[in-house]
């Protein structure tokens, strides 16, 4: 694996040493703070990587990660913290669709069965159009667990606890 070494500028460093000892940033970043500070080579004598994990109780593909940071994206980035990329929606089942399976759910099984099962509400539902094939069970249950459709119950869910 390629070892990326750290060479802080003087105000680089000042400006870390500032930041670890006022203690008044968020603590992955005061870490990350504290992984170059021990990293770097422009000070003497730096620390390995065991040193540092074991100084700092951090991983060692965290000071890998901080120090390839620093050199392949620069300061400020090994520093703050990377906002997490939106996730997609969690709720797959909304509105229209929601409804119809509320429906199909309370209505009588198909031939054979006694009772409809999750996987043949996901099933009904490609068949009708109303979702893409990938849907999963989960995603019918997640669907019927938060609606209310039982009359007279304050419970949310399709079916009444017994």
């Amino acid at each position: 694996m390629e070892k990326y070494l750290v060479a802080l500028s003087t105000e680089e460093r000042f400006e870390l040493e500032q930041l670890v000892s006022r203690g008044k940033a968020a603590a992955r970043k005061l870490t990350h703070a504290r992984i170059l500070l021990l990293a770097d080579t422009s000070s003497g004598k730096p620390h390995t990587d065991t040193e540092v994990v074991a100084a700092l109780g951090v991983g060692v593909r965290t000071v890998e990660r901080v120090r390839k940071c620093l050199v392949t994206q620069g300061f400020r980035s090994a520093l703050d913290h990377k906002p997490q990329p939106p996730r997609p929606d969690k709720v797959k089942i909304k509105g229209n669709v929601e409804q119809k399976l509320v429906q199909l759910a309370c209505t009588d099984p198909p031939e054979g069965r006694c009772r409809w099962t999750l996987q043949l509400l996901a099933e009904e539902l490609v068949v009708l159009g109303l979702a893409a094939p990938s849907i999963s069970t989960e995603t019918v249950r997640a669907a019927l667990k938060k609606t209310t459709s039982s009359p007279g119950s304050s419970r949310p869910g399709a079916y009444r606890r017994r």
